[in-house]
């Protein structure tokens, strides 16, 4: 069929009407366009309906706790925290002075206390007292001249204050040679140490060849700390002490080598097995790379390899991570001591808890590069404030999480999957707001886009306060300055932490979770069987 239609060359006046075919072809077009659609049988799809720009359609998330028993019981300490030897570098632990750091320092406890990493493997006792370095006050009555000689002795005082419970001090490295033993033996005989320092573990034995220039298998390891511990029984001060180790590096296959082969020998002789991790090489990271959920996934891959090795020989046995940092090289500035990095430590902890490691402990809290929690001024950075916040609202036992309308694929060993990532915990129960049976999730969101979470089944219709963490300042990711609930987090003064406010939401209010953010959600009065009792 064909329509045609003459078009006159010019209107001659005002009162010129358009042609009349032109009704005649808008009816041909409409026909034309039913007889089109109805020709395709058995197509009984509806035509797609176009949306606005910018628009995306909105994934509701139900989520539910399991209440009635704890999958995990994680250590009251859980979340510790390390010295690094590098804060010695004039003979003289600045810190032990400073009551705004003893004030950083109580509000992070309880908490074990390490003072390690690679250096102390390389320091060694005297018992001459060196008074040109002293300057009077509290501090350490023995004092560092370098670190190839001797070692720092001290009556630590934060442990004094109520601060931080001492670990172990020091770090020190059993001598590769047997002979060495009985030199350590007069040593530790004749230093008195003061029963804080109740715990000893040894440092990257792994990492011998590089450091020391000489090598140590897993045996032979074994083998030493068995020796060491047969040497701490006689002293009165360590006959109960605890022994941890082998402290390795990244699991790898020469590590998980070496590992075998100590638990084969030591593994009853311990009483936690130790590693530790790095998430990034600190001279390429970037900022988004704190972001990829690939990054965060690589520690539970770590988890598995150890605890393979630690159940074939001690099932059961306590496993600890002994030094965690973001970034390698010290970290680098303006990213792994900002808000981004706090993507990695929240997720670090939840993974730990959520599959059984009793204690973690962070690298470093104070002044050791860029991966620390206060910076050289004194200041807490992102993470500490962070952590202080766990370590307020998020008790030891973890519970299961269950949601709907996220997973597309389960995987074992996985809660979460992508870039929404809910933990579940009893909230704390020294924390006298909330009472026994309430529950905290705390909920990270590297999605581009904000997330509705409906809580469900036994937290439907529950008072839920928000603690939302976000950066402060117009650096955004890379912001040193965080804000909770939209208030700036700032120390009072130097003896004061401040108020920790939450924003309550009203009863069976949809969580509404920003887009890069994180954040705690108490769940008021669930009274979870799980949480009620210690």
């Amino acid at each position: 069929m064909r329509v045609l239609c003459a078009f006159p060359e010019a209107m001659p006046s005002s009162n010129s009407r358009p042609p009349a075919c032109l009704a005649p072809v808008a009816l041909f077009l409409a026909l034309l366009l039913h007889l089109s659609l109805s020709s395709q049988a058995g197509d009984r799809r509806p035509l797609p309906v176009d949306r606005a720009p910018g628009l995306k359609e909105k994934t509701l998330i139900l989520l539910d706790v399991s209440t009635k028993n704890p999958v995990r019981t994680v250590n009251e300490n859980f979340l510790s925290l390390q010295l690094d030897p590098s804060i010695i570098h004039d003979g003289w632990l600045d810190f032990l002075s400073s009551k705004r750091l003893v004030t950083l320092a109580r509000g992070l406890s309880p908490a074990f206390l390490r003072f390690g990493g690679k250096r102390t493997d390389f320091l060694q006792f005297q018992n001459l007292r060196n008074p040109a370095k002293s300057r009077g006050g509290p501090g350490p009555d023995y004092y560092l001249k370098n670190y190839e000689d001797d070692i720092v002795r001290s009556d630590v005082a934060l442990d004094k204050q109520k601060g931080c419970k001492i670990a172990q001090h020091p770090d020190v490295m059993l001598e590769l040679q047997r002979e060495k033993a009985a030199q350590m033996h007069l040593v530790l005989l004749k230093e008195q140490f003061s029963n804080t320092y109740s715990n000893l573990v040894l440092t990257e034995p792994n990492n011998y060849r590089t450091m020391h220039g000489r090598a140590v298998n897993g045996s032979q390891l074994g083998k030493d700390y068995i020796q060491l511990k047969s040497l701490l029984q006689p002293i009165r001060i360590y006959s109960r002490a605890s022994l941890y180790g082998p402290n390795i590096g990244r699991p790898r296959k020469n590590v998980i080598t070496l590992l075998d082969g100590f638990m084969k020998v030591a593994g009853n002789t311990v009483d936690a097995v130790t590693w530790q991790h790095c998430y990034i090489d600190g001279r390429v990271v970037k900022v988004m790379d704190f972001l990829k959920t690939r990054l965060l996934d690589t520690l539970s891959d770590q988890i598995r390899k150890i605890q393979k090795v630690v159940n074939t020989y001690t099932p059961g046995k306590k496993i600890w991570l002994e030094g965690v940092v973001t970034t390698s090289a010290g970290g680098t500035n303006n990213l792994s001591d900002s808000y981004a990095a706090g993507f990695l430590w929240l997720n670090t902890l939840g993974m730990l808890a959520n599959q059984g490691i009793d204690v973690v402990i962070r690298q470093s809290f104070f002044d050791h590069g860029y991966n620390h929690l206060v910076d050289q001024n004194f200041n807490p950075l992102p993470d500490y404030w962070l952590s202080l916040l766990y370590k307020r609202l998020i008790g030891p036992k973890v519970l299961a999480v269950h949601v709907a309308g996220l997973q597309r694929k389960p995987r074992p060993g996985r809660v979460i999957r992508d870039k929404l990532r809910i933990y579940a915990h009893c909230t704390n129960h020294h924390n006298h707001n909330y009472v026994r049976g309430s529950i905290t999730l705390f909920i990270i969101n590297l999605h581009r886009s904000r997330k509705k979470i409906k809580l469900a089944g036994t937290l439907r219709d529950k008072l839920v306060h928000q603690y939302l963490l976000q950066p402060y300042g117009q650096e955004g990711l890379k912001s040193k300055s965080v804000q909770l609930n939209g208030q700036p987090l700032v120390m009072v003064d130097d003896g004061t932490l401040p108020e920790l406010k939450p924003r309550p939401l009203r009863v069976g209010r949809t969580l509404v979770i920003p887009p890069v953010t994180m954040g705690f959600y108490v769940v008021k009065n669930v009274n979870a069987l799980a949480c009620r009792y210690r």
